[in-house]
């Protein structure tokens, strides 16, 4: 947390912000000088902010058994992955504010080091679901009883990515294409990062979405250029950590390939921007629905010429943010591109990530795909 007017003017006081706003709460400053002198920036923000902490319970409610734990503020992931055996390991790694270097130094591919869920097969999908999904899945709960997971179960923290897409489908106007996605589906993938380390979970999308076709372009500047061009088939789900359970079977039986499958998920990588990438993108995939996890559209001007072209383009796009206050300024500048108001507004994403954010600059509740909202 950083006082809320750093780089104002006069240094900021030695130690962690302290002095918070005493009518939203949501942002710090170091002390009662520089909480005056920001006032002229703050008060037409205040009431707003004021109004998205009041949400803070809403946000912080998630029906794990270790949601006290993983909401509480103050060096939480690296504690909480701990307390359960995942520090530092295998796939979570990238879950840890402990060890970015790490991250930077184990760049797998797709089918990379990193190959299951280091959890015991009740843990974690990693089969076949019990029964095809047959009804709308509104939130975690759903998800969970679905896939028979117990609630003390933490996969939730990785299959945030699939299940946001999930949600993000069933909230464009895609799904109305009944016949055109009927049995392929092309999603373009903007701005991937840290789940440039997990993509061995998007194989959950063969289950939330049984007998299509999905291909997934995932394009963005945190690609690495020598993975660029990059393309897998995942046949089949991240196994479990049980050497004896039946995926490690289904594993062997599809390592050479996916024909005859019903459902796969094929994902590409592309370097670089959205804008600068089209061209050679539309050549192989035309998309039903583009996605922007985790955008931050307001804080990057990069987003301006591949908004414009969205536009141009007519694809129904969905975006995520870690904040409703980054939700509400991203809703600026995308009406500021288009001169209309946002089509899907903004809203809780039921498939958030159930583990708190740490480095936020608000006292605000703060997620990976926390809201989300479309053009």
């Amino acid at each position: 947390m950083e006082c809320a007017a750093r780089g104002s003017g006069t240094p900021c006081a030695p130690g962690p912000p302290t002095r918070r706003c005493g009518n939203c709460g949501a942002v710090a400053y170091c002390s009662l000088s520089h909480q005056m002198s920001h006032w002229n920036d703050h008060k037409d923000e205040c009431p707003r902010l004021q109004q998205q902490m009041r949400r803070a319970d809403a946000l912080n409610d998630f029906p794990f058994s270790f949601t006290v734990e993983s909401t509480l503020l103050g060096g939480v992931r690296c504690s909480f992955l701990d307390s359960i055996g995942l520090h530092r390991t295998g796939i979570w790694r990238s879950e840890c504010c402990c060890a970015p270097s790490v991250m930077q130094s184990n760049n797998p591919g797709i089918d990379g080091e990193f190959g299951d869920w280091s959890l015991a097969s009740t843990l974690c999908p990693c089969t076949e679901p019990r029964s095809p999904i047959s009804t709308y899945l509104s939130g975690w709960k759903d998800y969970y009883q679905w896939r028979s997971l117990p609630l003390d179960s933490p996969v939730a923290i990785l299959l945030h990515w699939p299940l946001t897409i999930y949600h993000c489908f069933q909230l464009s106007s895609v799904q109305t294409l009944t016949k055109e996605v009927s049995d392929k589906l092309h999603i373009h993938y903007l701005g991937p990062d840290k789940e440039l380390h997990q993509l061995a979970v998007f194989g959950e999308l063969k289950a939330l979405f049984p007998g299509i076709q999905l291909h997934i372009e995932l394009i963005g500047p945190a690609v690495p250029k020598f993975r660029d061009g990059e393309e897998a088939s995942l046949c089949c789900y991240l196994p479990c950590s049980d050497e004896s359970c039946l995926c490690k079977s289904y594993k062997e039986l599809y390592d050479g390939g996916c024909e005859g499958k019903s459902s796969t998920v094929t994902l590409k990588l592309r370097k670089g921007f959205y804008h600068e990438r089209v061209r050679d993108i539309l050549k192989d995939s035309c998309p039903h629905l583009i996605v922007a996890p985790n955008a931050g559209v307001a804080a990057y001007a990069s987003w301006l010429p591949t908004i414009e072209l969205i536009k141009e383009m007519g694809i129904p796009a969905v975006f995520t943010d870690f904040c409703e206050e980054a939700a509400h300024l991203a809703a600026g500048c995308i009406s500021s591109v288009t001169r209309s108001p946002l089509r899907l507004p903004i809203q809780i994403n039921p498939f958030r990530q159930p583990l708190v954010m740490e480095d936020s600059a608000l006292y605000l509740p703060c997620y990976s795909n926390c809201f989300i909202f479309g053009m």
